[in-house]
């Protein structure tokens, strides 16, 4: 038994499916529907088939329609490699290629590019900001202008260590337009990013620069002020708070209590303190 079915062409249409050439499949598709095309009744559009032919095509065509379906999901989000949770290096360079394409806010529209993060990823201590701004924005670098000038000049000129063995990286991997304070649904989207650098650096010692660290870090809404001058714990890891450079350079007369601070977290590091005996307290769990 014969019956009549309308032609229609897919081209322009994508068909994905794993280990297909999909040019070459879309290609000898469309070569197919045209002579299918040529051969149908010029006036209907139609061309008679047989039924076993017919059910091959509506099962084909069911298919197909299933792989396009998921065809977006897989195209939008860009691949991240599997890594091993022992080499810290590549995990970091993974979910910063993730967070290079993380459009879950507003910022991902006027920033230049992502600021992930700078320095090694086996890091006794790790310090934390708020977000880049203009020069970080421009370089892809935290901490690279005035800002970012004073904080190696603490590292290197104070703590005698060399920038590349310390880790930092922001609250926020995009730069908020004129450098306005990052706003609570920013840092909310943000924070996973963070969480997971720290997990997988496992730092000695934490440092926050400045209340947008502090208080995503620790989960309170204390001043930088009330904070800083004791030792907290983050997951087990001893933070130390202290003030942002960027408000040393506004307000040079704090820059002693930051050497305070400073030298405080290369106790830990020495081994000379323990945090624990201080009465530190816990942050909150991992979220």
């Amino acid at each position: 038994m014969r019956i009549s079915v309308r032609c229609r062409s897919s081209r322009g249409s994508a068909i994905i499916a794993s280990g297909v050439n999909t040019d070459l499949y879309n290609e000898i598709i469309d070569d197919t529907i045209a002579l299918v095309q040529r051969a149908a009744n010029p006036r209907k559009g139609t061309i008679a088939i047989s039924r076993e032919t017919a059910a091959l095509i509506e099962h084909m065509s069911a298919r197909s329609a299933t792989v396009a379906e998921a065809a977006p999901s897989i195209a939008a989000e860009p691949a991240i490699p599997s890594v091993a949770s022992d080499d810290p290096a590549a995990a970091l360079a993974a979910l910063a290629v993730e967070v290079s394409g993380c459009t879950k806010c507003g910022l991902c529209q006027t920033r230049t590019q992502t600021v992930f993060s700078d320095g090694s990823p086996t890091a006794d201590l790790v310090f934390v900001g708020e977000a880049p701004g203009f020069y970080e924005d421009q370089q892809g670098v935290p901490f690279v202008g005035a800002a970012g000038q004073l904080l190696t000049d603490i590292i290197t000129k104070g703590m005698k260590l060399r920038r590349e063995d310390v880790y930092i990286c922001n609250v926020l991997k995009c730069r908020p337009p004129e450098n306005r304070d990052p706003s609570p649904e920013e840092k909310r989207q943000c924070e996973p990013y963070l969480v997971r650098q720290l997990e997988i650096v496992r730092p000695k010692v934490i440092c926050a620069l400045g209340g947008h660290a502090a208080k995503t870090l620790l989960k309170t809404d204390a001043p930088t002020g009330k904070l800083r001058g004791k030792w907290h714990f983050y997951h087990g890891i001893p933070l130390r708070v202290t003030f942002h450079p960027a408000y040393l350079l506004r307000t040079p007369s704090d820059k002693r209590k930051t050497w305070e601070d400073i030298q405080e977290v290369m106790k830990v590091l020495n081994g000379e303190v323990d945090p624990r005996a201080a009465g530190a307290t816990e942050a909150s769990l991992f979220e």
